[in-house]
């Protein structure tokens, strides 16, 4: 089971950019620790080095689409600006949404095509108006639907009617994946500022106490 998560530092400053990167690192610590595996799909970069507009990640393993649920949302990275040391804010919101990357196609194939001849109707003569020369060609997956009259023989109404089909198939798919982009898009102009489902922060090194090391003193003679 596979899930894709694209991460988006939408229209903010070059710390939103940043921010994305940290969370990344620890999106990624985080399905490792989950025996997850996480691949790059597509990056964009920032303007920083190391740092992203945005990412699109594949995480595949069993519990992929809960891990996923878990960092969907605005996300939040809590740090100090590295880049403007006089600005006070320390939130930097990153969107994480899950998309599609492939949209299923349909594969056109004559098989798939139930034609039938039927009697043609207006114009053309009692001849034309007895003679089974139209087709209505129906394609089985889509539930498609034609039907071509247009000829005197069944034979050029049969190829139409097939042309007819493989291009409205053709635009469907077509059409799907321009929703499927769309959609991709718009998750870049989804991110409000504020109400995180989710806060990160940088890890602190411990502060440990120093050992106490015990000294005997030696006893005098």
């Amino acid at each position: 089971m596979s899930v894709h998560l694209l991460l988006s530092a939408g229209r903010g400053p070059q710390e939103c950019a940043w921010a994305l990167a940290e969370l990344l690192h620890r999106l990624e610590a985080d399905a490792t620790r989950q025996d997850l595996e996480t691949h790059r799909a597509q990056t964009v970069p920032g303007d920083r080095p190391g740092t992203y507009r945005s990412v699109l990640i594949r995480i595949a393993g069993d519990d992929a689409e809960t891990f996923a649920a878990s960092w969907t949302g605005t996300l939040c990275w809590q740090a100090p600006s590295p880049y403007r040391a006089g600005t006070g804010r320390k939130n930097w919101y990153v969107i994480a949404r899950p998309c599609r990357l492939d949209t299923p196609r349909t594969t056109f194939t004559e098989a798939d095509v139930d034609i039938v001849a039927c009697r043609t109707g207006g114009p053309g003569g009692q001849h034309r108006n007895k003679a089974s020369t139209a087709v209505r060609a129906t394609h089985r997956p889509t539930g498609i639907v034609v039907v071509v009259d247009t000829e005197r023989q069944l034979s050029l109404n049969r190829r139409i009617a097939l042309r007819l089909l493989r291009q409205r198939i053709e635009h469907g798919n077509a059409a799907a994946e321009h929703a499927v982009t769309t959609a991709r898009w718009r998750i870049h102009d989804e991110l409000v500022r504020g109400n995180p489902t989710r806060t990160e922060r940088p890890e602190t090194p411990s502060q440990d106490p120093a050992p106490q090391v015990r000294t005997r003193r030696r006893r005098r003679q």
